[in-house]
């Protein structure tokens, strides 16, 4: 079966050229002009990839990410932004919201399709078996559930890569550039203030899960996890992709 994609476009031009290009690609396709209609549809069949723009009628493309972001069955689903605005603080707010990639207009259809077929790639890998608790913060990879007691944590594709990174290589210093690298992709155009907005992100969903603060700033440096104890609960070993998501 196609993988499914969303677009969320309100230019109708822009809107059939996503369509005609996603579907010479092979992929099927779902079009909705304004939030309101793109949530209605994904009642009736979810997306495995959203295209959406910033400025929209009644309620923006960010609003909408939020809104997704919050939803426990719907979180997982990688979002791309299609969007004319290229200011920095744009892109960290986007990405801050929960966006996985940020491309601006006007795009080059080749590299957007490559974009989509990475993100959905790293989205469908088969999951890695394996299970890791700190101090009471437990990460299932095999279903990618992430709870503190019985309180689950809602979390992004992004944001879950970030705590899964982490979470493996405990104590270790990791410089912004690094973390790009390594959970974003190698990627020129992202900015390193991207980090910082996912980790702030991250330890807030976190912390109101009723857990200590456990991803710490190191001054001039980077990040890194902190831990008392690490208990994995499944021995198989598995590093994290490499692999190039095709980020901007």
């Amino acid at each position: 079966m196609s993988k499914r994609v969303l677009v969320i476009e309100d230019e109708p031009a822009i809107q059939e050229l996503l369509r005609l290009n996603l579907s010479m690609a092979g992929y099927g396709v779902s079009q909705a002009l304004d939030v309101d209609h793109a949530m209605a549809s994904m009642l009736v069949t979810a997306p495995d990839l959203i295209l959406i723009d910033w400025n929209m009628p009644g309620r923006s493309g960010v609003s909408f990410v939020r809104q997704l972001r919050s939803d426990t069955l719907k979180s997982h689903i990688p979002v791309i932004m299609l969007t004319a605005r290229d200011d920095e603080l744009d892109k960290v707010l986007a990405f801050s919201a929960g966006v996985d990639d940020y491309v601006t207009k006007p795009f080059k259809t080749r590299e957007l399709l490559a974009r989509v077929q990475a993100h959905l790639r790293r989205h469908l890998r088969e999951a890695e078996q394996l299970v890791l608790e700190v101090d009471g913060l437990r990460l299932n990879h095999d279903c990618r559930h992430v709870s503190v007691g019985e309180n689950m944590i809602t979390l992004g594709p992004t944001e879950y890569r970030l705590l899964h990174f982490l979470m493996r290589h405990p104590m270790r210093v990791h410089t912004r550039s690094q973390l790009l690298n390594h959970v974003w992709g190698d990627s020129a155009e992202l900015q390193e203030r991207t980090v910082d907005a996912y980790v702030g992100r991250l330890r807030g969903l976190i912390e109101a899960a009723g857990h200590h603060v456990c991803i710490e700033t190191v001054r001039s440096a980077g990040y890194r996890f902190v831990k008392r104890n690490v208990a994995p609960v499944s021995s198989i070993s598995a590093e994290m992709p490499k692999e190039n998501a095709w980020m901007s």
